[in-house]
């Protein structure tokens, strides 16, 4: 058995990524396991604060979201936890939602996990891994650079030791500003055990902070339900399964939508993190079952009380280049991480919130992207412009509304890019027979009377018109008059019935002033060109496997009874 069969998972239900494992990879996993773990437990803490919950629910979506994806997922590198992108994505969305009963804020995270997975999981199922193509670069750079904004300037009171101010982003930017004065270089320890969430994380909610001149949350870490016995450490309570209550239905249409935007960004860094780091390199993973795997994770969290989570970048990075082979990486690190609650949960309560600031900043500055913007800048200059705007959009407006605006910018943009298609007049290559754009200021020869047309583009509603337009101005141009008008169809690679009838349309016209009009290279679509009528119109004989022939054929010099 060679080794590509025995790294390659085959088809199953549950822990295909661990079917074929070695135990050569073991203690690569142990040593990954480690590596995450150190990492993963203080951001898991500091991203469950972000999202507005207590902070054992980190740990606990991290628990989640690594059995469910070691169970159902496909790639052998990915870790799945409380991550730094969603979580003040559905925050803001739900302090909003919960304005009327702030003390629901936990049950409707738990119940927005549910439903996140519910959609992740039902994408994988119907095999949908095409819905990550449907946000460019651009846009997803540019959104992400707004939510790292929101980040920063939500943590900086608690670094800098001011206090909070809640409002619009630029108004809390600018207070705590004025309070630079105030800084305090060093995080100092209070004995302050507020219990607070939801709101009091996230300064959008219209909740204020619990502020004062030199209190801005710097003390420990308020463990929910932590206990302690005489002569015990302090223990941090397990997990429970439970079914989150459902809220009025105006409030879940309200959830539900907010679920969609979230799925929507774990399928965009779901996939990006699959193609990034492949369980075998030059073979694409399931991608959609690894959706599943995202989505199985969340609904676990769920259950057991805990938010979304999602496929991380930073630590999948750390398992690969630590040495993991596989999903035992991850579930190392749970276990490292349970056996660390149960040994030193005390140690963890006193946690300074300081310290999670800093490390959420830190997030943020990965997520921000600076190299992705440069290289967008310099390769496609105008592109940048939609990193501006969707990352705009997201810190003008409140995160959900941003995101929702960023996607659809994302589609206007596609839908701007089919509808304005690139067209080109081509020009035969000296010497051969083959027919091509000519470069600026190159050589090419022209037949007198005969115009190449290529539309690059699919002919549908959104373009055919501006397509005919571009070929009525090319013939408009032309001298002597165009006598023959070959349309290289090589780029067609979709007709629609509206598109094919203004085109059926323009041809008629153009044969009523004794233009020709002529295919040459339409392959794939040749039955769609039947079927709408487009063939009957130019004329079956006026089909030709190339642009030389067509010309051959029915040029100005060519037998007139060709071109009758």
């Amino acid at each position: 058995m060679t080794d590509a069969n025995i790294r390659r998972p085959p088809t199953g239900w549950i822990f295909t990524s661990l079917r074929g494992y070695r135990m050569g990879w073991l203690p690569g996993d142990l040593v990954a396991g480690l590596m995450l773990a150190a990492i993963a437990i203080p951001g898991q803490l500091a991203t469950a604060r972000l999202a507005g919950m207590p902070p054992q629910t980190g740990l606990y979506a991290f628990a989640a979201g690594s059995f469910a994806f070691a169970a159902f997922g496909a790639n052998r590198f990915m870790s799945v936890a409380a991550d730094s992108t969603i979580a003040p994505i559905f925050a803001g969305g739900l302090a909003s939602i919960a304005v009327a009963r702030p003390a629901h804020y936990t049950e409707m995270a738990t119940l927005l996990a549910l439903l996140v997975g519910i959609v992740l999981v039902a994408v994988g199922l119907l095999r949908a891994g095409w819905l990550a193509t449907l946000l460019s670069i651009p846009v997803t750079t540019g959104f992400l650079a707004g939510i790292s904004i929101h980040i920063i300037v939500g943590e900086l009171p608690i670094m800098l030791g001011v206090a909070g101010w809640h409002g619009h982003l630029l108004v809390r930017l600018v207070h705590t500003f004025g309070q630079l004065r105030d800084t305090n270089l060093y995080t100092r320890w209070h004995p302050d055990r507020d219990h607070g969430h939801g709101a009091d994380q996230s300064p959008d909610s219209g909740r204020p902070y619990r502020a004062g001149r030199g209190r801005s949350r710097r003390g420990p870490i308020p463990f929910r339900g932590a206990r302690r016995q005489p002569g015990r450490p302090l223990s941090v309570p397990l997990p429970r399964l439970a079914i989150p209550p459902l809220p009025g239905m105006d409030e879940l249409g309200h959830m539900f939508q907010l679920a969609l935007v979230v799925a929507m960004v774990c399928i965009m860094q779901t996939a990006a993190v699959a193609s990034t780091f492949p369980s075998d390199d030059g073979t694409p993973d399931d991608v959609s079952r690894d959706f599943a795997g995202v989505g199985a994770g969340s609904i676990l969290a769920g259950l057991i009380g805990a938010f979304a989570v999602d496929s991380s970048p930073p630590s999948t990075a750390i398992v690969r280049e630590s040495g993991g082979h596989s999903q035992i990486a991850s579930l190392t690190a749970v276990a490292l991480m349970v056996a660390l609650t149960v040994l030193a949960a005390g140690l963890m309560a006193y946690v300074p919130h300081a310290a999670l600031s800093g490390i959420l900043v830190y997030i943020a500055l990965r997520i921000f992207g600076v190299g992705e913007m440069i290289q967008i800048y310099r390769r496609s200059g105008p592109e940048i412009l939609l990193v501006v705007a969707s990352a705009g959009l997201v810190i003008a407006l409140p995160i959900e509304t941003g995101m929702l605006l960023a996607i659809v910018l994302s589609f206007v943009h596609s839908l701007y890019a089919v509808a304005r298609p690139y067209c080109a007049e081509l020009a035969r290559v000296p010497g051969s027979t083959v027919w091509w754009p000519p470069a600026r200021g190159g050589l090419g020869e022209h037949e007198a009377g005969v115009l190449v047309f290529a539309p690059a583009a699919p002919l549908n509603f959104t373009n055919t018109e501006r397509i005919c337009g571009k070929i009525k101005s090319a013939i408009a141009a032309q001298h002597p008059p165009v006598l023959l008008l070959v349309i290289e169809a090589n780029g067609i690679i979709d007709i629609d019935y509206t598109g094919a009838q203004i085109l059926r349309r323009v041809v008629t016209e153009l044969r009523a002033t004794n233009i020709v009009v002529a295919l040459a290279r339409l392959s794939d679509e040749r039955a769609q060109a039947h079927r709408t009528g487009l063939i009957d119109t130019i004329g079956p004989d006026r089909v030709f496997m190339s642009v030389e022939e067509a010309v051959r054929k029915l040029g100005p010099n060519a037998n007139l009874s060709n071109r009758s």
